[in-house]
Parts: C-alpha cells; sequence; structure tokens
C-alpha cells in the first residue's frame, strides 16, 4: 500500500482564504474609474456575488444605447448584472436581497438609500477620491486641482445617511504635480484607490481594521467639491496666472475650461504661466499667429498650449494657429 504525508498547512491564512471565498460582495459602479477596483477584487479572488451598474444610456451622434465601462468589464467576466431605474423600487430591493451580499462595494456610483446600504451584515464601503473630511462632494479630484493643492488622495469609509461622512476605514496620499491635470490625476487614483479597497476588504475579513469618525480628525477649515457647473469653467482672466492655470489643468480634459475667442467658446486644456508686466487689460489676447497665444491675467500671461474651438476638434496650439485667421 502507498503512504502518503499530508504537511500540515499554517491555519492562519487558510482561515483567511476560506473567508475571502467564502465573503460575498456587490459592487456597485458606473465608469471607468470603477472598473480598476472590481477588477483588483476579482484579481484578489474575491467572491463577486453581483455588480450593480447604471442602466444602458443614449449616447454618440446615433444616439445608440451605450453600456456602462462597469456592465461590459461585468459581461467579460461573466458576472451577474443589475441596472436598475430606481434603487428604491421594491423589485429592485428583492433582487439585491437575492444575491445575500455580506459587503457592498461603491466606487463612482449613485447616492445610495439606506434601505440598501444598509443591507448588508458587514455595511456598505466607498472609495472616495480626496482625504475626507476635506473635499466631500461629487467633483473631488477637479477641485484639489483647482485649489492647487500638493497632496490629495483616496479613503475607504462606511457609507451613512449623510453624503461621505462615514466612519475612514483606510487612507493614502497622493502629491499633484504643479502641471498635472485632473485627467491625469483621476488615472493615477483609480490604480491607487483599487489597491486600497482590496486591502480594506482584506481588513475587514480578517478583523484587522478599526473605524475612525471622520469628526474625530483634525483637518481645518473644510473645503467642498460640489457639482461643476458652466459657470465654473469660465475662465477669469482677472485672476493672477496661477489661479488660471490651476483651472484650466483642473477642467482637463473635462468639461474644459472656457473664454471667447472672436465670439465662439475656446476652451484650453493645457497652459502655461507667463510672469511679466502688464500693459493691458487682463482677457486681451496676444499672438504671433504661428507658434503662441497667449492671454493677459492679474500679473502676468498664460500661454494657451492645447485648445479647442467651438465645432472644431482638440488640437496642438501650432496647428491651431495654422488655421485659424484672427479678425
Amino acid at each position: 500500500m502507498l503512504e502518503f504525508q499530508v504537511k500540515q498547512k499554517d491555519t492562519g491564512p487558510t482561515t483567511f482564504n476560506l473567508a475571502l471565498h467564502a465573503l460575498r460582495i456587490v459592487f456597485m459602479g458606473t465608469p471607468d474609474f470603477a472598473v480598476a477596483s472590481l477588477d483588483a477584487l476579482v484579481k484578489a479572488g474575491f467572491n463577486i456575488a453581483g455588480v450593480v451598474t447604471a442602466p444602458d444610456r443614449p449616447a454618440g451622434r446615433g444616439m445608440k444605447l451605450t453600456e456602462s465601462a462597469v456592465k461590459k468589464y461585468a459581461q467579460e467576466h461573466n458576472l451577474r448584472i443589475l441596472q436598475p431605474e430606481k434603487l428604491k423600487s421594491p423589485e429592485f430591493i428583492e433582487e439585491l436581497k437575492s444575491l445575500q451580499a455580506d459587503l457592498q462595494v461603491v466606487v463612482a456610483f449613485r447616492m445610495l438609500p439606506e434601505v440598501v446600504w444598509n443591507m448588508p451584515r458587514l455595511g456598505t464601503i466607498n472609495l472616495h477620491g480626496s482625504l475626507l473630511p476635506q473635499y466631500r462632494g461629487a467633483a473631488p479630484i477637479n477641485w484639489a486641482v483647482i485649489n492647487g493643492e500638493k497632496e490629495t488622495g483616496v479613503t475607504t469609509f462606511k457609507l451613512k445617511q449623510e453624503i461621505d461622512t462615514g466612519n475612514i476605514l483606510l487612507q493614502e496620499k497622493i502629491s499633484i504635480g504643479d502641471d498635472e491635470t485632473a485627467g491625469e490625476l483621476h488615472d493615477r487614483m483609480k490604480l491607487i484607490g483599487a489597491e486600497l479597497i482590496v486591502k480594506t476588504v482584506r481588513g475587514l475579513v480578517d478583523g484587522t481594521l478599526g473605524e475612525i469618525p471622520q469628526s474625530t480628525i483634525s483637518s481645518g477649515s473644510l473645503k467642498p467639491a460640489p457639482k461643476i457647473f458652466t459657470e465654473t469653467c469660465e475662465i477669469d482672466f482677472t485672476k493672477t496666472t496661477e489661479e488660471v492655470h490651476n483651472l484650466i489643468r483642473g477642467l482637463s480634459p473635462f468639461p474644459g475650461a472656457f473664454t471667447k475667442l472672436n465670439g465662439k467658446m475656446f476652451k484650453i486644456y493645457r497652459s502655461v504661466k507667463e510672469t511679466a508686466p502688464i500693459t493691458f487689460s487682463p482677457g486681451i489676447h496676444e499672438t504671433d499667429g504661428k507658434t503662441f497665444l497667449k492671454f493677459a491675467c492679474s500679473d502676468g500671461f498664460i500661454l494657451a498650449k492645447e485648445v479647442q474651438l467651438e465645432g472644431k476638434k482638440k488640437m496642438q496650439i501650432t496647428d491651431f494657429l495654422r488655421g485659424y485667421h484672427f479678425t
């Protein structure tokens, strides 16, 4: 008879792995930013019981029904998908309950009613693009750049009724480059945030995470991050070059900071600051018609580097000047 010796495994990791695979997670998210976190959870081996995302919406010139980035990922990985129009509808609540989630993970999704976020036994966690309690609101990445911050971060926290006010679980700081755009920061942040989500869920599984009430964190005067409106995007050249430069990169690539050029909307996506004596009114532009276009501010000039005229495509300033005739 053949005999086998079985080596005993360490009970700690074995217990953790069993708990990891037994934990049922429902993921909620819609845009590309959320896909990174869902992908990180899948690759870490967590059991994704279901994915909740936005319904398909008409988009593009042909107004063709378009699926969210999260839905596309979920389809590719054969994950169960829920697309409720209303988060309080009895049909959705029953379907969500049937998934028997132990934990819900929310990244870039809608505000949840209490009946939803309070459903799992471990509650619902959210990833936010700032170092809470700073920059609560819909556009934390944009506002951190617009305000000229040198540092921001990502936070995981437990959801509760008031938006972005739940107990903090983990945070990670992220530096902001002097010329970095909100889009570039977004792309770095989604990957760092995805790693933080996995770390947070692991901590909840093994019981090593504590909760820190935001009220106990000393962070000075709180800066909000409200939704960006059209009036926010119009450039005020009476401000300093630093303020205008920060607005431009804080709204790039979307929705874009704009001014008017010969009566048409003119968006600026990248800029360079130039300190120089001002001899004419802020907002007046100067160009050689070939290599530069600059606008006067209160203490110097803003040189437009990447632009888009209303009805035209985005382009480098040299390409724009090659085909544009000033009147």
